[in-house]
């Protein structure tokens, strides 16, 4: 560092270099390394004590910013592109693998070569704000503060109000935004005025700065402005999150957030000597507002950054929608318990009838695109047959009630005990759900294979399936080969399709699917006026359940095809059909199989429904949880507390509690 410093001395040389050089040693050498802040201020420890060297770095990084163009730095950097989502998505993609030339004559490409690693900005982020504030106290101490050529800077800051303001203008009355809006007859009238407004307080600055003796604009009507614009924002969101929203509104929405809040901090920035601030609060606004763009800009070749810029109004909306129907696989009495076991019996039926036809067509030997291609059909249209007749497939479950957890867990004050039996409750009733769920399709899709063979043998006089399948079926459940990891893929697709299901829900009630449909001439001469309304609205429902349910079997259907065009183990393990084909692989053994080899048969079935469960449900509660942007971190008080009640109330969790009790508790 004492090397990198002292170069600073010499007039001629490159800035930009000495910078790289300089950010190079504060640099955390490993990931380890935890002196980053240590080495800060050292530096600026240094640079106080030397009064020479101060002002020859204070040289230097002056020169250096005040000849760069500042314009796309003020108005980009940290900001949505313009080119939408996915083009900035390839862009972020291609400069993975052939990375962008900077143009060094811009200041917002030099930040690209002074923190040329991708993490910089975990250490960036990690030094104190006081210490940001001291580094550009040196760079404008009070003393010289006012002789500083600001003029240039304050030029290039004034161009970007007026690009801003212009943006602004342009997403406010964009179509999807205008029909998002809740009131369009108030909220048009802001952006436009936005851009007029701007368009006036820059050209009194500038009055200001050419005649001392003029009166400048202190940006309050422009910033009045600026927030009844945001306010309108902020009333598209919360409208979005209940009537549905959509890629382009989210990014709409954002990109519009980011310019607004650039545009109030510009406009403070430049105004800061009208408002009569102290030199202190003028360099805390700098600094603020220099610490967000210089994260943003060594972000900006991240995708995982730029997703959650976009992620909370769409993530939440497909979350929430999921939430809503995991409130219905969670009982919470005795009827809703045995309405369970119900629904999952029905689904117990059909799953045994299914795992058949796939057996069946398996045996066919078809080309391996028209085997996928039937695979996906039973999984798909059996799996829509049972949303729509109302059962419950079991591992359906965890992707749903995950995301009413998560709501329950933003909520969640960890010191008031009510909250945490409130919670200790829905994990008792999420417990019996899934056991009466569980216990509903395995134990009566078994039963029916076993029924189903006796019919076969019965009628034919031979198996089912012949012995060779039958041993293919009992390796398929060996807890020792493949059966965990690929009930793993399932688990995946498990949550995947609870996305699904959220995101065409929202997709139904965003487009007003409903009446859409219910305007189709054909469908109102078909079936009369009332009945075409009802069948719209039918579909607005359930499209998300039928969507994630068809889609899920496909992806079910189709996995084992991808594995053998790719020369991977890939395939799928579901606890239901387990359960199912273990019922006929003791069919094809004439239902002499050893005992011993039929319980390692049971064994594998659990190991499969285990990790289905967990990882759907590990995945969906991460998912909800960073939709929500809550960072939970009382897991220990949560789970002490489900561990006392499992130790005080065990049968809570397997059977819901009697009516007597509920009434005395309430």
């Amino acid at each position: 560092m004492h090397a990198a410093l002292e170069a600073f001395r010499r007039p001629e040389a490159d800035t930009l270099e000495l910078l790289g050089r300089l950010m190079g040693t504060l640099r955390p050498a490993h990931r380890t390394d935890d002196q980053t802040n240590t080495r800060y201020l050292a530096m600026l420890e240094r640079l106080e004590r030397d009064g020479e060297l101060s002002a020859a770095f204070r040289h230097h990084v002056v020169q250096f910013i005040s000849s760069r163009r500042l314009i796309t730095f003020f108005t980009d950097s940290g900001i949505l592109p313009g080119t939408g989502f996915f083009s900035e998505w390839w862009r972020i993609l291609g400069s993975r693998i052939l990375p962008e030339v900077p143009d060094e004559r811009r200041l917002k490409d030099c930040l690209q070569i002074v923190f040329d690693r991708r993490e910089d900005w975990r250490w960036l982020e990690a030094i104190p704000p006081e210490l940001s504030k001291r580094f550009w106290s040196l760079l404008a101490p009070p003393e010289d503060f006012r002789e500083l050529d600001r003029r240039g800077v304050q030029e290039q800051m004034l161009d970007a109000v007026l690009l801003l303001s212009h943006r602004v203008s342009g997403l406010g009355v964009d179509g999807e935004l205008l029909r998002a809006s809740p009131n369009l007859d108030d909220d048009l009238p802001r952006f436009i005025a936005l851009s007029a407004e701007a368009l006036d307080f820059v050209a009194s600055f500038r009055r200001c700065l050419d005649d001392n003796q003029a009166c400048a604009d202190d940006g309050s009507q422009l910033l009045v402005i600026v927030d009844q614009c945001q306010d309108t924002l902020l009333r598209i969101r919360k409208r979005a999150m209940t009537v549905g929203t959509s890629l382009h509104l989210s990014y709409l929405l954002r990109r519009s957030e980011q310019s607004l809040q650039r545009l109030a901090k510009l406009v403070h920035i430049l105004t800061a000597g009208l408002r009569q601030i102290t030199h202190e609060e003028a360099i805390d606004g700098w600094a603020e507002f220099a610490r967000t763009a210089f994260l943003a800009e060594n972000r900006r070749h991240s995708l995982r950054h730029y997703l959650a810029q976009l992620s909370d109004v769409l993530a939440v909306r497909v979350t929430e929608n999921a939430a809503r129907s995991g409130e219905h696989y969670i009982c919470e009495t005795r009827d809703d318990y045995r309405g369970m076991w119900r629904s999952a019996a029905g689904a117990g039926v059909l799953i045994g009838v299914m795992a058949l036809l796939k057996i069946k067509v398996a045996a066919l030997h078809a080309p391996l695109f028209v085997e996928a291609f039937l695979f996906s059909m039973i999984y798909g249209l059996g799996f829509v047959i049972i949303f729509l007749l109302g059962f419950t497939v079991a591992t359906k479950q965890p992707a749903m009630t995950a995301q009413t957890l998560a709501g329950l867990l933003g909520d969640l004050k960890p010191n008031r005990n009510a909250d945490l039996e409130r919670i200790a409750d829905v994990a008792a009733a999420v417990s019996r759900s899934q056991l009466a769920a569980i216990g509903g399709n395995v134990l009566v899709a078994l039963p029916v294979a076993l029924l189903i063979s006796l019919a076969y043998a019965w009628s034919t006089g031979s198996t089912i399936v012949d012995a060779g399948k039958a041993a293919h079926l009992m390796g398929d459940l060996d807890v020792l080969s493949w059966a965990v990891p690929h009930a793993a893929i399932a688990g995946f697709y498990l949550f995947l399709s609870g996305l699904i299901s959220g995101y065409f829900d929202n997709q139904a009630a965003y487009s007003a699917i409903g009446p859409r449909i219910g305007r189709l001439r054909w469908l109102q001469r078909l079936a009369g006026g009332a009945r075409a309304v009802r069948i719209g609205r039918y579909i607005e429902n359930h499209l998300g359940g039928i969507m994630g349910n068809f889609l899920f079997g496909c992806m079910l259907g189709s996995t084992g095809m991808i594995g053998m065009l790719l020369g991977l183990p890939l395939d799928i393990r579901h606890i239901a059909f387990s359960s199912a084909n273990l019922g006929y692989a003791l069919g094809g053994a004439s239902f002499s199989m050893a005992w011993q080899a039929f319980l390692l048969g049971v064994l594998g079935v659990a190991a499969i429904g285990l990790t289905n469960l967990a990882v759907s449900f590990a995945l969906a509660l991460r998912t909800a949880l960073g939709a929500r942007r809550i960072e939970f971190a009382h897991w220990g008080k949560l789970l002490r507390a489900i561990g006392r009640r499992l130790r005080e109330q065990p049968r809570s969790f397997v059977m819901p509690p009697s009516r007597t009790r509920i009434a005395n508790e309430a």
